[in-house]
């Protein structure tokens, strides 16, 4: 199952270490709560959308996809 705005920011961390730039970049707690990603964006004021499309392009350039 891909991860989505439901997945928990520390789920995404755990299974795709390459993001934990991103959520750093962003100010994003990444390490502990449950929190989903789309709820921590919008506590940092963030989009969803385009805080999503960045971890998934760090998940591709990592793994060598750039489709």
């Amino acid at each position: 199952m891909e991860p989505d705005l439901e997945t928990s920011v520390v789920d995404w961390a755990i299974d795709f270490p390459q993001t934990v730039r991103v959520f750093e970049e962003l100010q994003i707690e990444y390490c502990c709560g449950g929190k989903s990603l789309e709820y921590a964006c919008q506590q940092r004021g963030l989009d969803p959308s385009d805080v999503l499309e960045q971890l998934r392009r760090s998940i591709r350039a990592e793994s060598g996809d750039q489709c």
